[in-house]
């Protein structure tokens, strides 16, 4: 076999997954994180579909549900707090904005780390910043550690993998959506409950507040814009444009914008996806957002990464040379990834209507959802094409 030793980079969520996989088909795994220990933060992500699965395979799925937020549904309310339309979380069979498996990106990287940590070697606090593809193997450059030599190198280390650029330079693009969104923490209230508040402002914002299971409450503050690049602001910067975006919204909107200065995690990004013309090359490949990120409104995310950790290890396992397995993760996964950056017609707008008519008209619609011809209507907007992946068998 050409490759035997592998070099991850990233311990969020779909590099601990594929370490998990590659050891149950004896590939031995490191993991090197540029951060200093395991991101504790993060907003509330799901697992739906073939990611289930995965993690039903990995004796996680126990785990997850035991981690879960408990969230009960999405009540979308106006500025005054009252409910217009709600969606419980067993609306579109369990498989619409929420589902029964929401957990906090932190709580999901923490068990797949403590799930890796015995037969994987974690190197926190440092990075990759130079790769040389000798053909054989590939040659390593830290910026803190001693220089080594891998089989493989495979970045996720997320949408923005400044490992991935090293090697695909500029053949990655960037789809920016039109779309800025904040997130943040902020102390919880004593009518903050289990349900998610959605509340639509005019010009496209939107305000959003989900509940966790740490004591607080996770907020996030969305608004059209064609700009992007917000990530890259400084923290004072992106302080000051929220608040002139938001500065005339009611509701929950100046409870969050008075959080700003105490949040311990505010992010503030363009929503984006991922474009690669190829997840290979060399002895070099890219897995999760790093490769392919469908953007948040896709609700994927994290069942991409957990079904691509599954079929990247089953293929290096069932071929001899990586090139070959390459070939073959990406043959299988592609079409999965397409229809998942297939969004429907119209999003995000249709979401975040502009006007106040369009806001009563979206309320209007959501709360005819248990209608059936109107359920299955919705459904192209709502439900996530997660369960449209059969996953192969590796023989673990």
């Amino acid at each position: 076999m050409s490759h035997r030793t592998v070099l991850i980079a990233g311990a969020g969520i779909a590099g601990p997954a594929l370490a998990h996989w590659l050891h149950r088909h004896g590939m031995p795994a490191t993991v090197v994180e540029r951060a200093p220990g395991l991101r504790a933060g993060g907003q509330t992500v799901d697992l739906r579909g073939a990611g289930r699965a995965v993690a039903r395979r990995m004796g996680l799925e126990a785990a997850v549900r035991a981690a879960s937020t408990g969230e009960a549904g999405i009540r979308f309310v106006d500025a005054r707090g009252r409910t217009r339309a709600a969606l419980p979380a067993d609306a579109f069979g369990g498989q619409g904005p929420v589902t029964e498996l929401e957990i906090l990106r932190g709580e999901l990287c923490r068990l797949l780390y403590e799930a890796t940590r015995e037969h994987t070697a974690y190197v926190f606090g440092d990075e990759i910043t130079h790769l040389h593809d000798e053909g054989d193997r590939v040659h390593v450059t830290f910026r803190h550690a001693a220089a080594r030599a891998f089989d493989l190198v495979i970045a996720a280390d997320g949408a923005g993998s400044h490992t991935r650029d090293l090697v695909f330079g500029d053949t990655t693009r960037t789809r920016h959506l039109g779309l800025c969104t904040a997130y943040l923490t902020i102390p919880r209230e004593p009518h903050d409950d289990r349900w998610a508040r959605w509340h639509n402002a005019t010009k496209g914002r939107t305000v959003t507040l989900r509940p966790d299971n740490q004591g607080t409450t996770r907020a996030y503050l969305s608004f059209p814009t064609p700009a992007h690049g917000y990530e890259r602001l400084e923290p004072a910067a992106g302080k000051r444009l929220l608040r002139r975006v938001f500065a005339d919204v009611g509701g929950e909107a100046p409870r969050v914008l008075a959080a700003l200065e105490s949040a311990p995690d505010l992010y503030v990004e363009s929503v984006a996806q991922v474009l690669m013309p190829r997840w290979s090359q060399g002895r070099v490949g890219v897995l999760g957002d790093a490769a392919h990120c469908a953007s948040p409104l896709s609700g994927m995310g994290t069942s991409l990464a957990f079904t691509g950790a599954y079929v990247l290890a089953g293929e290096l396992a069932r071929h001899a040379h990586h090139t070959d397995a390459f070939a073959a993760y990406e043959s299988a996964l592609r079409p999965y990834v397409a229809r998942a950056q297939k969004l429907p017609p119209g999003v995000p707008r249709i979401a975040s209507p502009r006007t106040r008519a369009g806001i009563r008209t979206l309320n209007t619609v959501l709360r005819a959802a248990g209608h059936p011809r109107v359920s299955r209507a919705l459904g192209r907007f709502l439900v996530p094409p997660a369960d449209t992946f059969r996953l192969p068998a590796y023989g673990v």
